[in-house]
């Protein structure tokens, strides 16, 4: 887990920071070992893995959304879980949104990658009630990163 002063860094980016929500596929092997591991150790999807090496192309600010952990910045690190988004509580909603909200305000623009067809309803739930909501822009090709 990456400490106070880290995360204080992480997230006092003044530009853009580009974002995704997680993926349910992760490396299994992790899974047994509860080792704490970056997002791009443990999240193995395809699309998931594209938006991650397209931003260190690129060499931008990007994070995760996670449904367990939320805002996931690539330093960070944590053990492996399971977590799905229909499994989210109103509470602990309420917790990932005061999370993408402290995360990312210090960034005037926040760019969250989606797939139209597989954004769950809790992500458009999530972008629709932060207060960081004017900041927020929805793309979905991989080229528009940078």
């Amino acid at each position: 887990m990456s400490t106070v002063s880290d995360s204080k860094r992480l997230m006092s980016g003044k530009g853009r920071i580009y974002v995704t929500h997680c993926c349910a596929k992760k490396r299994a092997r992790l899974k047994r070992s509860q080792r704490a591991v970056s997002p791009e150790e443990l999240y193995v999807a395809t699309p998931t893995r594209r938006f991650i090496r397209r931003c260190q192309e690129q060499g931008v600010r990007w994070a995760i959304f996670s449904d367990l952990y939320g805002v996931w910045f690539p330093q960070m690190r944590r053990p492996w879980y399971e977590r799905a988004p229909d499994s989210v509580t109103p509470r602990e909603f309420a917790r990932l949104l005061r999370d993408f909200d402290r995360s990312l305000r210090g960034f005037r623009e926040i760019c969250f990658y989606h797939n139209p067809g597989r954004f769950h309803p809790i992500y458009r739930a999530l972008l629709q009630q932060t207060k960081l909501r004017k900041r927020v822009r929805l793309f979905t090709h991989l080229s528009q990163i940078g």
